[in-house]
C-alpha cells in the first residue's frame, strides 16, 4: 500500500469535522471547566461520547475492517515500540536527571487522596483511551493534511507548554509512525504511552506528570 493511503487509513473519508470535533470539544471544555478530577471525567465522557460518534458516522464495519485488515498486527507492533520510547523520553528528565519539581499528591487534583480512587481511575483512562485518540486524528490526521507536517510537529509542542521539546519530539516519532505503518499505529503509540505514564504517576507518585 503507498504510503498516502497508509497514512489515512483508518479515516479516509470521515470527513474533517469528525477528525477535529473531538479534539476541539476537549479543548473548549478544559478551558471553561474548573480544573478538577470531576471536570476531567466529564469532559473525557463527552469527548469519548463524541467519538462513538465519529466511528458511527464513519461506518462501524469500515472501522473494524481499519483495525483487523491485513498488516494491522505490524502497525500495533510498530506502535507499542514507539509508545515505549516516547515514555522513556517523557518521564527521563524528572525520574532520571531531577529536572523540574516534584507534586506531593495532596498538591495534585487527580490524587486518590483529593478526589478519591474512582475519579483517578478515571482520569488515567480518559487521558489513555480518550484524549490519546482524540488527539491523534487532529494532529497526525487533519493538521498534516490541511497544514503539513512541521506545522503538526509546532503546534503540538505549542499544546504541550513547558514540555514543548519533548511534545515536539513526540510529534515528529508520532507522525512518523502514522505516515509509514498507518494512523492506528500512532494511535497505539499515544495510548501506550499515556496509559503507562498514568501507571507510573499513580503508583510512584509523580503527580508532576498530570
Amino acid at each position: 500500500m503507498p504510503d498516502s493511503k497508509r497514512f489515512l487509513s483508518p479515516v479516509a473519508g470521515c470527513g474533517g469535522f469528525w477528525l477535529i470535533a473531538p479534539y476541539a470539544l476537549w479543548m473548549v471544555m478544559m478551558t471553561i471547566l474548573p480544573q478538577t478530577a470531576f471536570f476531567y471525567a466529564v469532559r473525557g465522557a463527552a469527548t469519548a461520547l463524541l467519538l462513538a460518534v465519529a466511528a458511527y458516522r464513519f461506518g462501524l464495519k469500515r472501522v473494524k475492517d481499519a483495525l483487523f485488515k491485513p498488516g494491522a498486527l505490524r502497525s500495533y507492533g510498530v506502535g507499542v515500540l514507539v509508545g515505549l520510547v516516547v515514555l522513556l523520553v517523557w518521564i527521563a528528565p524528572e525520574m532520571w536527571f531531577g529536572v523540574g519539581q516534584h507534586v506531593q499528591a495532596a498538591d495534585s487534583p487527580y490524587s486518590p487522596e483529593v478526589c478519591g480512587l474512582y475519579l483517578t481511575i478515571i482520569k488515567l483512562a480518559a487521558s489513555a483511551f480518550v484524549i490519546s485518540i482524540a488527539e491523534e486524528l487532529f494532529f497526525r490526521k487533519w493538521v498534516v493534511d490541511f497544514a503539513g507536517f512541521w506545522w503538526m510537529v509546532v503546534l503540538f509542542a505549542v499544546e504541550h507548554g513547558d514540555r514543548w521539546h519533548v511534545g515536539a519530539f513526540t510529534g515528529i516519532v508520532y507522525g512518523l509512525a502514522a505516515r509509514r505503518y498507518g494512523l492506528r499505529a500512532a494511535i497505539v503509540a499515544h495510548i501506550v504511552t499515556n496509559f503507562l505514564l498514568g501507571v507510573i504517576v499513580v503508583g510512584c507518585g509523580r503527580w508532576q506528570f498530570w
